[in-house]
C-alpha cells in the first residue's frame, strides 16, 4: 500500500492508495475513528449502484451502521441548495457532532461532502473515498470543498481536510471511458508543473495507461497525490505555492461557466485550459516551441476532446469573476518547461483571445469543419 502524508495543522493526515482498498474501508475506519456515532455515506445513484453495496458491507462488518445519503448527480447539483437538503437530512436522521461523512464519489461528491461536513454543527469528520481518476488524483487531497454559483465555479467553499483519504484504483475499471480520460489530464498536469518522470510515463507508456493496467495506474495515481500532497503541505490555504496546482484551471473554469457545466466534463476544460496555458506562454516567450508542442501532444493524445464553441471575449469577461483574479488582475499558471511553472500577471488581453481562438481551431480540425 502507498501512503501520503498531508502536513496540515493541527492535524497531518493520509492518502492511502492500494487496489482492493475498498473492501478494507469499515477495519480502517474503526482504527482510526473509533468514537465515531454514525456514518453517513453522500454518494450518486451511479456510484452506490456499483460500490455502495460493496463499502456498507466493509463497514457493517466493523460494528458501523451507515446510512446512504444519495444526491443528484452531476456538476448542476454543485450548489447550496443541495449542501443544504442533505444537511436537512443529516439532522432528520439524528447526526451529531460525532457523526463522520463519508464522501464516495467524484469531484462533484467530494467537493459536496467536504462543505457539508464543514458547515454541519459547525464541522464534522470526513472520510474522502474517491471512485474517479480526477477525485482521486487531485479533488480529495488538499481540503478545499466548494459549490457554484450562477456567477462562476467553486465561488462558495471552504477549507476542510479529511480525517483520511482511501484511493482504491479498482474502481476505475467501472468508469466510462470518456470520464476515465477526463481524470488523466489532471495526472498529467502535475508532469507539467513539477514532476518529469510522470509526464515522461504518459509519453512513453500511454498504451498501458489507456489500457487502464493496474500496476501502471497504482504508481500514476500515488505520484500525483504526492506531487499535490508536497505543494498543499507547504502552502495550505493558497497563498502562493499551491497556485501552481491551478494550470489550465483559470480558463478551463470559465470554459465550463460559459457553456453552462453541460458541454465539458472538469477534466476536459482543464486539458483544453492547458492548452490555453501553454499557446499564452509560448505567445508571452515563457516558453518555447518545443515545450508547447510537447504538452499539447501529450494532452491530445490521450483523446478527442468536445468541440469548443464560445465566444472569446466572453471567456475573457468570465476571468474577471474567477477567485484567481486579484484586484480586477487575472493571474495565469504559464508552463516555462516540462516540470516547471510559473504565475504571471502580466498576460495582455489580446494573448488571451487568441489563445482561446486557437482551441476554436484545435478542436475542429478533421470534424469537417
Amino acid at each position: 500500500m502507498a501512503q501520503v502524508t498531508i502536513h496540515v495543522p493541527p492535524r497531518p493526515y493520509q492518502a492511502r492508495i492500494e487496489n482492493g482498498l475498498l473492501t478494507r474501508a469499515g477495519a480502517l475506519l474503526s482504527e482510526l475513528l473509533p468514537q465515531a456515532s454514525r456514518i453517513f455515506v453522500v454518494t450518486v445513484l451511479p456510484v452506490r449502484k456499483r460500490w455502495g453495496a460493496k463499502l456498507v458491507r466493509s463497514l457493517t462488518a466493523s460494528g458501523f451502521k451507515p446510512r446512504v445519503l444519495t444526491m443528484p448527480d452531476g456538476e448542476p447539483a454543485k450548489r447550496l441548495a443541495t449542501v443544504e437538503a442533505l444537511a436537512e437530512k443529516l439532522a432528520r436522521l439524528g447526526a451529531d457532532r460525532k457523526a463522520v461523512i463519508v464522501a464516495l464519489g467524484g469531484g462533484v461528491v467530494g467537493d459536496v461532502s467536504g462543505l457539508l461536513a464543514s458547515l454541519y454543527m459547525r464541522g464534522i469528520e470526513l472520510v474522502q473515498i474517491p471512485t474517479t481518476v480526477l477525485a482521486q488524483v487531485d479533488a480529495s487531497i488538499g481540503g478545499k470543498t466548494a459549490v457554484n454559483l450562477v456567477a462562476g465555479k467553486n465561488l462558495v467553499g471552504t477549507f476542510h481536510h479529511p480525517r483520511v483519504v482511501l484511493i482504491d484504483p479498482a474502481v476505475l475499471k467501472t468508469l466510462p471511458d470518456r470520464e476515465f480520460r477526463a481524470g488523466l489530464y489532471e495526472a498529467l498536469k502535475c508532469g507539467v508543473i513539477g514532476d518529469v518522470e510522470l509526464f515522461l510515463r504518459f509519453e512513453q507508456n500511454r498504451g498501458k495507461i489507456l489500457k487502464r493496467d493496474p500496476v501502471e495506474l497504482e504508481w500514476l495515481i500515488a505520484q500525483s497525490v504526492k506531487l499535490k500532497a508536497e505543494v498543499v503541505s507547504a502552502d495550505e490555504h493558497e497563498g502562493g505555492l499551491r497556485r501552481v496546482l491551478n494550470l489550465g484551471h483559470t480558463i478551463g473554469h470559465a470554459l465550463e461557466a460559459e457553456t453552462d457545466y453541460q458541454r465539458l466534463l472538469h477534466g476536459e476544460a482543464v486539458a483544453w485550459g492547458m492548452i490555453a496555458a501553454t499557446n499564452i506562454a509560448l505567445s508571452v516567450h515563457r516558453t518555447d516551441s518545443v515545450t508547447a508542442g510537447r504538452i499539447a501532444d501529450a494532452i491530445l493524445s490521450l483523446g478527442r476532446l468536445p468541440e469548443i464553441n464560445v465566444n472569446p471575449r466572453k471567456i475573457l469577461a468570465r476571468l474577471q469573476s474567477d477567485k484567481k483574479t486579484q484586484n480586477g488582475v487575472v493571474h495565469f499558471v504559464l508552463p516555462r518547461e516540462i516540470g516547471k511553472v510559473e504565475i504571471a500577471n502580466d498576460v495582455p488581453e489580446n494573448a488571451v483571445l487568441e489563445a482561446v481562438e486557437e482551441l476554436r481551431r484545435i478542436s475542429h480540425v478533421g470534424r469537417g469543419k
